[in-house]
């Protein structure tokens, strides 16, 4: 359509353009179609989705995050909640769903209060208000410090985290593996990291006791997941999955038969291993080079020359004392020789990335190049890493190299075991948002009670906050008390529970918690989805890490906010071409 403006101007937008409410319409109802995609999968009985590709190749998954980067989402203002979920993985690492669903909620009761007349400005300053006010009532009553209530907390975060996945029947095996893995992978926080750590545990501590936190000596450490190398084998159930402390397993397997199976090391004399990535090939001239010869004895000494270029590399590396030799590229049958004449294991095509991570672990170097400064060919004895043993072990269908006893600065790998690729792949989203989980409880010291607990007792203080309030304002902090109570509903629904009922007794609890009646473990009351009743969460081991809540919850309102705020949408058309 094209919208010319006053006659004479010259001005059209070559276009579409909507504006107003229609425009608001249609971005609540992108919005909300994208969160229906993904409400039924909320929840330890929330059901997973199939993704097929273009393709034909298939994604089974109940991960908020993954089911949306998979979408090919078009609608502009729908995109914004994919990026939220995607931004809540990155910083968080769980939560993703709960913080689509609250954005589309907040969205929708916005709309309704549009539509009855109150202005756009008023909403988002309401909306502001409440999660100021959700934020401050959440850190002085809600949450809990992991140091008072001891290292069990860290496996009921986890066991909570994997819950709706499908290793969630196991929980009690694969969470204590995820907080074994965290743990194994502790390292001291740099100065930056520290002050960073410290803005967080501020962000969600205000009005918390922290005095016996305050020791200006006290240590920070950090918890690097990128260390935790976790490994897919295809075969064996899930629970036979295991995890490798202090130890790394690589996907790769020797280059010949007739090198040994095992080198064994000891802490006085450890195995050396060389991480290469760089050709172990007969040596050839290269291209453009021409050699012209007019004895053709010479032919001979330029391919003996070649293969002793390669020997003699060959010999720097064993000399230097490396047991081990891991490369990215091909080792050809004339290196492999004096390989197995040294007695020395050596595997090719290893990842890239998997060398870089046993690096690390071992305390080497990826070496690209043998050129020194002068020109010359030389092997530093000090790129070589450390470790007790190598060995190698029969995986399912193949083999891996398993390195014990790495000498870095600490990595971890687990291995994990399963039936199909679907199978594994879930498995792998699901551990990986428990290690966040714990990551984030260790660096951030504090936790708060799950299963609608936090969403209830936020809906009956705000409502009560709302009637304090003189202006306008009070109507749009009502609409996000009441939009806060889609976690409860829809975990309930998911369940098959009666949702009304469930949440009329949940925020029965928290308003008689609020008010000074009761019992003082009220305000840990969320709902048990398998019994369909309420319970003291905090009692059961259904907690969360309060940054992942007080995140979700200032991601969603900004995210609603920033879609509101849109009252008119030009798209413009492709320019014709002549």
């Amino acid at each position: 359509m094209s919208a010319p403006t006053a006659d004479g101007t010259g001005l059209f937008i070559s276009g579409q353009r909507e504006t107003g409410q229609d425009v608001r319409t249609g971005n609540v109802t992108a919005a909300l179609a994208v969160a229906n995609i993904i409400k039924t999968s909320l929840g330890p009985v929330g059901l997973d989705k199939m993704l097929v590709d273009d393709i034909g190749d298939v994604l089974i998954t109940n991960d908020g995050a993954t089911i949306l980067a998979q979408l090919e989402v078009e609608h502009p203002a729908a995109r914004v909640l994919v990026d939220l979920a995607q931004l809540q993985d990155s910083e968080v690492g769980d939560g993703t769903t709960s913080v689509v669903i609250i954005a589309s909620e907040l969205l929708r009761r916005s709309n309704e209060l549009v539509k009855s007349g109150i202005h756009p400005t008023t909403i988002i300053s309401g909306l502001r208000t409440a999660l100021k006010e959700a934020v401050k009532f959440l850190k002085k009553n809600m949450v809990l410090k992991v140091a008072d209530l001891g290292e069990d907390h860290l496996i009921n975060a986890a066991k909570t985290s994997m819950g709706s996945k499908i290793i969630g029947p196991e929980s009690d095996f694969f969470a204590k593996m995820a907080v074994d893995a965290v743990k194994s992978v502790r390292m001291e926080a740099t100065q930056a990291d520290a002050a960073g750590m410290e803005a967080i545990a501020e962000s969600t501590t205000d009005g918390v006791d922290t005095k016996a936190d305050a020791a200006p000596s006290k240590k920070r450490y950090k918890y690097p997941l990128s260390a935790i190398h976790i490994l897919k084998a295809h075969g064996k159930s899930a629970m036979e999955s295991h995890f490798i402390a202090g130890g790394f397993a690589i996907n790769a397997m020797r280059a010949s038969q007739g090198m040994p199976t095992a080198v064994e090391g000891s802490d006085d004399e450890p195995v050396r291993i060389a991480l290469l990535d760089m050709n172990l090939q007969r040596h050839r001239m290269a291209m453009g080079i021409q050699v012209v010869v007019k004895d053709p004895a010479e032919i001979e000494n330029i391919k003996k020359r070649e293969m002793d270029i390669t020997k003699e590399r060959i010999r720097k590396i064993i000399d230097a004392g490396a047991r081990v030799v891991l490369t990215t590229k091909g080792v050809d049958d004339l290196c492999m020789k004096y390989f197995v004449e040294a007695g020395i294991i050596c595997a090719r095509r290893c990842s890239k990335d998997d060398l870089k991570r046993l690096a690390k672990a071992t305390g080497g170097k990826v070496v690209v190049t043998m050129a020194d400064m002068e020109g010359n060919e030389t092997f530093d004895a000090e790129c070589l890493g450390s470790c007790t043993a190598v060995r190698e072990e029969r995986i399912g269908d193949g083999e891996m190299l398993y390195v014990h006893g790495c000498q870095g600065s600490g990595a971890s790998t687990i291995v994990l075991r399963g039936a199909n690729e679907y199978m594994l792949d879930e498995m792998d989203r699901a551990l990986h948002d428990s290690l966040c989980v714990v990551k984030r409880m260790l660096e951030s010291n504090t936790l708060v009670c799950g299963g609608g607990a936090v969403e209830a007792a936020l809906s009956v203080h705000l409502e009560e906050y709302a009637t304090t309030l003189y202006t306008r304002e009070q109507l749009a902090i009502q609409e996000f008390a009441d939009a806060l109570l889609v976690i409860p509903k829809t975990l309930a629904v998911n369940a098959a529970k009666d949702s009304s009922e469930l949440v009329a007794k949940l925020r029965a609890a928290h308003a008689k918690s609020q008010k000074g009646e009761g019992d003082a473990n009220l305000k840990n009351m969320g709902l048990d989805l398998i019994e369909g009743t309420i319970r003291d969460n905090l009692a059961a081991g259904v907690v969360e890490p309060a940054i992942s809540k007080i995140k979700s919850l200032r991601f969603a309102t900004e995210a609603a906010i920033t879609i509101l705020r849109i009252d008119d949408r030009i798209t413009l058309a492709k320019p014709q071409q002549q």
